[in-house]
C-alpha cells in the first residue's frame, strides 16, 4: 500500500475493511474497494464540476417578468460530518429580469452542489446564489427538504425527521408577498411540510 497521502481511494477501502475485522479477500468483498471508488468519484463529481459549465449557453433573453419555479428537483448528496447520504428534494424560483435560464439548467446548478461532502443549509445558500449570480435576477429562492441518515441510521434514529431549508434572494427577501407566493407553490400537492 501506498503512503496515506498518496494511497487511493480502494486502498483506503481494503485498509477499512482490515480495520473493521473483515477479509477484504472473501469472495463477497474482493470487488468491494474498487466499487466503493468508482461509488465515491461518482458521489462527489461536484468538485470537478463550475455552475458555468453547468448552465453552458442556456441563458436566453427573454422579457417575462413573473416567477419561474422548478419544483421537486431529486437531490443526493452525502454529509460532511459523517460520510452518509442526505436526499430529498430542492424547489428553486426567481423572477427574471430580462434573462431566462433553461429549465433542465437548474437541476444541473443543484447536482453541481449537491455531489460534493455537504451540509444541506450551505448547500440551499449555494444554489440561490448561484442562480442570482447568473442571472441578475428581481429575486431568488431556494428550497431544499432532506432525510439525513446521520440521523436515521445512527444518533437520535429519527427515521421520519426531515429538514427543510431556505434561502432567498432580492424580492423573494423584501416582499412578503412574493415570498408566501413561493411557498405556497412548493406546497402544492404537499410538497413541503
Amino acid at each position: 500500500m501506498s503512503a496515506l497521502g498518496e494511497a487511493t481511494i480502494a486502498e483506503l477501502v481494503r485498509a477499512m475493511l482490515l480495520r473493521l475485522g473483515e477479509d477484504p479477500d472473501r469472495e463477497g468483498l474482493v470487488r468491494t474497494p474498487d466499487r466503493v471508488e468508482r461509488a465515491w468519484e461518482f458521489l462527489t463529481q461536484g468538485y470537478g464540476q463550475t455552475v458555468e459549465d453547468a448552465v453552458g449557453d442556456g441563458v436566453f433573453t427573454e422579457e417575462h417578468h413573473n416567477m419561474v419555479v422548478v419544483k421537486d428537483i431529486e437531490m443526493y448528496s452525502m454529509c460532511e460530518h459523517h460520510m452518509l447520504p442526505f436526499f430529498g428534494r430542492a424547489h428553486v424560483a426567481y423572477i427574471p429580469d430580462r434573462r431566462i435560464l433553461g429549465l433542465s439548467k437548474v437541476p444541473r446548478i443543484v447536482d453541481v452542489y449537491a455531489r460534493r461532502l455537504q451540509v444541506q443549509e450551505r448547500m440551499t445558500e449555494q444554489v440561490a446564489q448561484a442562480v442570482w449570480d447568473i442571472l441578475d435576477p428581481l429575486g431568488v429562492g431556494v428550497v431544499i427538504e432532506a432525510y439525513h441518515l446521520c440521523m436515521m441510521m445512527r444518533g437520535v434514529q429519527k427515521q421520519n425527521s426531515k429538514t427543510v431549508t431556505s434561502a432567498v434572494r432580492g424580492v423573494f427577501l423584501e416582499d412578503p408577498k412574493t415570498r408566501e407566493e413561493f411557498l405556497r407553490l412548493c406546497t402544492i400537492n404537499g410538497i413541503v411540510g
